[in-house]
């Protein structure tokens, strides 16, 4: 049996809910409690070393990161939605790694989560006014280059017209900036392809913890 460790709070842990509710993927969900601190005790730590979410466990296969995990289960399942063309694939790769090393880089660890996560709170007044600053200034610049240049005006998706894992992907991080209540009217394209991301079955279940 497939078993997945996650956290619904968890930024990277709801793209892995996403796809396998939207795909009826068999799995079994271990709920690891990230506000008692299960995930810093040794019981977890002999499951991830990294102390993170989520992690997918499969007849004594343990995988971890949520991309890593993502494509997992695409070619596992068969699904559509991680192309098996080489270039198309490599399309989604690119964007999922963009995402993770300039988007979530800026948005989630520079600006949201020091805002809402207490153990993202830098220590002083200065550093904490500093820090999500600099990652707000940052972070536009990524959604600027997201809105015009990634998507444009007549791209439903971030890899084209047809849905891929880089969506519920990217989704769940730009989501962040209206979890703490930022307009994105400035981002139009970034808004409509978020709107169509919201719309599918799998969002308001997999996104009711933080809504």
């Amino acid at each position: 049996m497939l078993k997945i460790y996650y956290h619904p709070a968890s930024t990277v842990s709801r793209p892995v809910m996403m796809f396998i509710e939207e795909h009826g993927v068999p799995a079994e969900f271990q709920l690891v409690d990230l506000f008692t601190g299960e995930h810093l005790g040794p019981a977890y730590d002999a499951i991830n070393p990294s102390h993170l979410v989520p992690v997918l466990e499969e007849d004594g296969f343990r995988l971890t990161e949520s991309s890593a995990i993502l494509k997992y289960l695409a070619d596992r399942f068969d699904s559509p939605a991680y192309p098996k063309d080489l270039r198309e694939r490599a399309r989604v790769n690119e964007m999922m790694d963009w995402i993770n090393t300039q988007l979530a880089r800026d948005l989630a660890y520079g600006t949201v989560y020091p805002q809402i996560l207490p153990n993202h709170k830098r220590p002083s007044e200065e550093a904490q006014r500093v820090t999500v600053a600099w990652g707000q200034e940052r972070a536009r610049r990524w959604m600027a280059v997201l809105d015009q240049r990634l998507l444009g005006s007549g791209q439903d998706y971030l890899c084209g017209d047809r849905l891929t894992i880089a969506d519920y992907y990217g989704a769940s991080f730009v989501h962040l900036a209206e979890v703490i209540g930022s307009d994105l009217s400035a981002y139009p394209n970034v808004k409509r392809w978020l709107d169509r991301m919201k719309a599918r079955p799998s969002w308001s279940k997999v996104f009711a913890s933080i809504e």
